[in-house]
């Protein structure tokens, strides 16, 4: 049996659900990591996408931001911040955007903007960015993030980005064309919402997690989905691919948050 640390079981599982061959809007940190786990082993043909422009982008080492240069060096092609907005993501052009948050609520929506008050907070977040224009304009929004109460907020300080709104068809009725979060992966389980009310639900457990360790690490009163699986543990291969990568990012520019294995 191999050995390995929740965050890898995490960005392995992320990454097995990323399909081969989708169009995929990269977030940095967590969500690149598993995107381009993916691409180096279960998904070889998606193509990445990153809010700077490239399309196609095939990193050796894991972006420190959207403007590292690695991801344009690698890419296919670089357009213009503006033409991947218009064209790709608002153009219904982009399959999965795969996002990462400070906090998240049952419905899936995402804060990234503040913890406390918006004019007097107690923490400033990073900011929007294009999150927010992923969430309601990808056909699918794939969201990796670890658990704890503290980010998994029953009432969020500030919606940086919608996922279900307040639930049922909320999107549809705004208008959104895309189909929100589709699935939620943490270090402890992997969610997906309910097919009708949209509340978050555990349908899947990841190997040496209880059900009382997800519970205690949620804001809310989690609901369990009637049969819940255990997680598939990381192949041999997976977790050498992900170690070598992260590996290489260490080498290149020191270890970051985003990335952790």
């Amino acid at each position: 049996m191999s050995i390995y640390t929740t965050n890898e079981m995490m960005t392995v599982a992320a990454a097995r659900r990323l399909p081969d061959g989708a169009v995929c809007f990269v977030g940095i940190g967590l969500p690149s990591t598993a995107a381009n786990l993916a691409r180096l082993t279960s998904a070889p043909n998606v193509v990445l996408i990153y809010e700077s422009g490239p399309i196609g982008a095939k990193p050796t080492v894991l972006p420190l931001s959207i403007g590292d240069g690695e991801l344009a060096e690698t890419a296919d092609t670089v357009v213009s911040t503006p033409e991947i907005f218009r064209y790709w993501l608002q153009g219904g052009r982009v399959d999965v955007g795969f996002l990462g948050a400070a906090q998240i609520d049952r419905f899936a929506n995402l804060n990234t903007t503040v913890i406390g008050p918006y004019d007097a907070p107690k923490t400033r977040l990073p900011g929007a960015g294009g999150a927010p224009e992923i969430a309601g304009s990808a056909k699918e929004v794939f969201i990796i993030m670890r658990q704890s109460k503290r980010a998994f907020d029953d009432k969020l300080d500030f919606v940086t980005s919608v996922g279900h709104m307040d639930g049922g068809e909320a999107r549809q009725r705004a208008g959104l064309p895309g189909k929100g979060p589709q699935v939620v992966v943490t270090d402890l389980c992997v969610m997906e919402p309910d097919p009708v009310t949209r509340e978050l639900t555990v349908v899947s457990i990841h190997p040496g997690i209880s059900r009382e360790q997800i519970t205690e690490a949620t804001g809310w009163p989690i609901k369990f989905a009637a049969n819940v699986v255990e997680t598939p543990m990381p192949q041999v291969a997976e977790l050498e691919t992900l170690r070598a990568l992260q590996a290489r990012t260490d080498a290149a520019h020191g270890k970051q948050e985003g990335s952790e294995s």
